[in-house]
């Protein structure tokens, strides 16, 4: 699960939330902010039993050194891919900013192979929404990356952009490496989000279209509880065979 869905809780006690996220069956976590929560998942993470396949951390166009405390810190804990989840929808507009930014992104590739880790980039609908060339700026920027950089879809900002991700899923291909499943309305109004298999995404053709691709349970908000609507996510997705 993204550990974002309960930040408040993973602030006021990170190594406990962990430990309640483990009582609910995952084994694994996404955790977001790596630098400013590292205290807290060395322990939780050793203490739990969890692992961190993928983290969110912001660094597309930090200089050299910065890029090492990221990527130092990500092989420290374990975690084999660092996503950059933001880059603002200004910056993909034009071909040549979007250019720019897939430029900086393998850049930093090279960067954390030093450190034995990849890294990715995470959209929102922004990188749907804008046309490059005849296709969304997302597929044109997939196109400039290296072939070792990835990408985490989040589906449901696919929907709230415009498209299916059913459809686009399999025109980005293998450098999907991972999926925010979510579900909801599809609106931008986060707190219409609801545990996957209570809302109107087509859950099963969305991880049919990227079966390989590692599933990350994620509610950016909700009317209801996050953390019991991460626990039936959980039950949803392990009932259905999709975890």
């Amino acid at each position: 699960m993204q550990l974002y869905t309960v930040r408040e809780l993973l602030t006021e006690d990170t190594v406990g939330t962990l430990r309640r996220i483990a009582e609910i069956g995952f084994t694994q976590v996404e955790p977001f902010g790596l630098l400013d929560f590292a205290d807290g998942l060395r322990q939780g993470l050793a203490e739990t039993g969890l692992t961190a396949p993928t983290t969110h951390q912001g660094f597309i166009g930090r200089d050299d050194e910065a890029l090492d405390t990221v990527f130092a810190t990500a092989a420290e804990l374990g975690i084999q891919t660092v996503i950059d989840p933001y880059v603002p929808v200004e910056r993909w507009q034009t071909a040549a900013d979007v250019e720019e930014i897939a430029a900086q992104l393998n850049a930093a590739a090279t960067v954390a192979a030093k450190h034995g880790v990849r890294v990715g980039y995470h959209n929102h609908a922004h990188e749907v929404e804008s046309t490059i060339e005849g296709v969304t700026a997302l597929e044109y920027f997939a196109g400039k990356l290296d072939p070792e950089v990835v990408l985490e879809v989040d589906t449901y900002w696919v929907v709230v952009g415009g498209h299916n991700p059913v459809d686009l899923l399999p025109k980005l291909g293998d450098r999907v490496v991972a999926l925010h499943v979510k579900d909801g309305a599809g609106t931008t109004e986060t707190k219409d989000q609801v545990a996957v298999g209570q809302g109107a995404l087509p859950i099963a053709e969305i991880i049919a279209a990227a079966p390989n691709a590692l599933r990350v349970i994620e509610l950016d908000d909700s009317r209801g509880d996050r953390f019991q609507a991460v626990a039936d996510s959980y039950a949803f997705l392990t009932a259905e065979a999709f975890a």
